[in-house]
């Protein structure tokens, strides 16, 4: 149902970029609603039973919204989830317009892994190169992987920049092997 988290993910994202939304602040609210609706039986029992009326699930998450101080197009999205029986979607909602938002804002998400804890100016160096690449600004996560013996290996998506010191002996043994 990947379809269904897009297409709700996609509008959102329309809605943040047409109102001048903190995109940030929009998605940290979706979190907000989806942590609640995760951790709370009774919240989920009220907004899923079909016998509940409308209107009280919405005044519910009025209440909700009111306390959290979530802004007013984050609960529309929510009661518009709630009101088409979509709500066990929202955790994929938040992963798609994640990235929706991200593709919008030109934005690439890197996971590097490295042998040994880098340094600042080492992590600066290469997300600069990663962003000089990829021609995005670029947003890092860092793992450790002493497999590697040295070096890095970047994953951006589904591409992989391997500079690691067991990369390259890799290499050479295909190289040689050939």
């Amino acid at each position: 149902m990947a379809t269904v988290a897009s297409t709700y993910a996609r509008a959102f994202a329309d809605v943040v970029f047409d109102a001048r939304l903190d995109a940030a602040k929009a998605v940290d609210g979706l979190r907000q609603i989806a942590s609640l609706f995760g951790e709370s039986v009774e919240l989920r029992r009220v907004w899923e039973n079909p016998a509940v009326p409308v209107e009280q699930k919405r005044k519910l998450l009025d209440v909700i919204v009111k306390r959290e101080g979530i802004e007013k197009p984050v609960r529309n999205l929510i009661a518009v989830l709630i009101d088409n029986r979509r709500l066990s979607f929202l955790p994929r909602i938040i992963e798609q317009l994640e990235k929706e938002l991200d593709a919008r804002l030109g934005f690439a998400e890197a996971q590097i892994s490295s042998a040994r804890q880098l340094g600042d100016a080492e992590k600066r160096g290469l997300e600069a190169q990663i962003s000089k690449t990829t021609g995005k600004k670029v947003r890092a996560t860092y793992g450790l992987d002493p497999s590697l013996l040295g070096g890095a290996v970047v994953r951006i998506g589904s591409t992989i920049y391997d500079g690691s010191v067991k990369g390259q002996l890799e290499k050479i043994k295909e190289a040689i092997s050939s």
